[in-house]
């Protein structure tokens, strides 16, 4: 089984992703921000293709790749379900994820969180951000793109607890893995 949970930053992808650990049986953490940043290592300013001199390391060709190919590998050696915590709104990067998730192991799910600006930027403050740092100029772009039902299964974080989202995504898993 593989569990997406996508999101602007500071919605709590993280600390909801850390709780399904916890109580997912046989589960890990992969966290595709890793492979951006040896990405962003490797692949200097001045090898990069006219369309990846971005600053989001998601713009690099080889990441949406490279996230798919590192699942499987970690599937196919540890036999773990994984929990995948990511901010994707470019809905194209979203869809080869997803659809290479998807052939690695048809149990793969989808989650969106979403909360209104003010309480992501307060999250933001809250773990230290800088004030309208790249995380802050991400939370528009995401409003923005998750208005597209594609992003979909919403759930809405704002005034929810922590153990209400997990208990809501392991329901939805349960009842779709039925």
């Amino acid at each position: 089984m593989i569990i997406m949970i996508n999101g602007a930053f500071g919605v709590g992808k993280t600390t909801v992703a850390n709780e399904l650990l916890q109580t997912v049986s046989n589960s890990m953490l992969y966290d595709p921000e890793i492979v951006g940043f040896m990405l962003r290592e490797i692949i200097t300013e001045d090898i990069k293709h006219e369309n990846e001199k971005t600053d989001n390391f998601q713009d690099l060709e080889l990441w949406k790749v490279l996230v798919v190919h590192v699942a499987k590998q970690l599937k196919t050696k540890y036999n773990k379900n994984l929990i995948v915590p990511m901010t994707i709104y470019n809905k194209e990067y979203l869809q080869y994820i997803l659809e290479g998730f998807k052939e690695i192991d048809e149990k793969t799910f989808h989650f969106c969180l979403i909360a209104k600006e003010e309480t992501i930027f307060e999250r933001l403050r809250q773990r230290g951000e800088a004030e309208g740092n790249w995380c802050y100029q991400q939370s528009r772009k995401c409003e923005e793109a998750y208005k597209d039902q594609y992003f979909e299964e919403f759930i809405e974080t704002d005034h929810t607890s922590i153990d209400d989202i997990v208990q809501r995504i392991q329901n939805e898993v349960s009842l779709l893995n039925a």
